[in-house]
């Protein structure tokens, strides 16, 4: 079983149906699961993405870089409401941001977030790198080389890594396993580029699942086949 992992949780997963803004009961059942694994004694982080309420491309009469801060503001959010899903459960949870806004979070620091990992505590990352032109996978792979997880569980709305999009193409067919090198040379849309190659720097494990199950978080730390398992 993996101790520490870092979850990495799109915007859109928040959204459940209503595609947009937060849905209370599907924050509800992604905070039950994480509390499984917490009681199972994993360390857990999570890098939230903001793209139910607003993603960098979608400015197209934005400059990038303005667009691209919105977004962090976005997942900010996103990372207070589940910071305080996860306290209702009665567990202490912290979100540290790129972006110091002292007034609702903690700046991100990597000694703070390492002991507070080891206190207890359940740690959400928002506000990506901090950086524009960086996405939130970015983020994600940065963080967990950071606070040395053991994975990174990448929950999306399909159940793996297909050849293709399966949602366009009905032969595309899913892989159990695949190597960094292989999703670089396919351009398999799992995590931007950057991000992918951050992670085979680093050796850094990635379990692809679908969220639409939150229990998938469960046999994802378990190392259970689910998914697709990147390494």
């Amino acid at each position: 079983m993996y101790k520490r992992v870092l979850l990495k949780l799109s915007g859109e997963a928040l959204a459940g149906d209503k595609k947009f803004g937060i849905d209370e009961d599907t924050i509800d059942k992604i905070c039950d699961a994480i509390k499984n694994i917490y009681d199972l004694g994993v360390e857990v982080a999570i890098v939230v993405g903001g793209g139910n309420f607003w993603r960098g491309k979608y400015g197209d009469n934005i400059e990038r870089t303005t667009s691209d801060y919105m977004g962090m503001l976005a997942t900010a959010i996103n990372g207070l409401a589940l910071q305080d899903a996860i306290k209702k459960r009665g567990i202490e949870a912290k979100l540290q941001t790129a972006i110091e806004m002292k007034k609702i979070a903690d700046p991100f620091t990597q000694r703070d977030a390492i002991k507070s990992l080891e206190n207890g505590n359940i740690l959400i990352f928002s506000c990506g790198t901090g950086s524009p032109f960086f996405s939130t996978d970015t983020a994600a792979a940065l963080r967990a080389t950071e606070i040395e997880a053991n994975a990174i569980l990448v929950a999306k709305t399909i159940d793996g890594v297909y050849t293709a999009d399966p949602k366009l193409d009905p032969n595309a067919k899913k892989y159990d396993h695949i190597t960094y090198q292989e999703i670089l040379e396919k351009d398999l849309k799992v995590m931007d580029s950057t991000a992918i190659s951050l992670c085979k720097d680093n050796n850094m494990p990635l379990v692809v699942f679908a969220m639409s199950n939150p229990e998938n978080i469960i046999k994802a730390v378990n190392e259970e086949n689910v998914g697709t398992k990147v390494e």
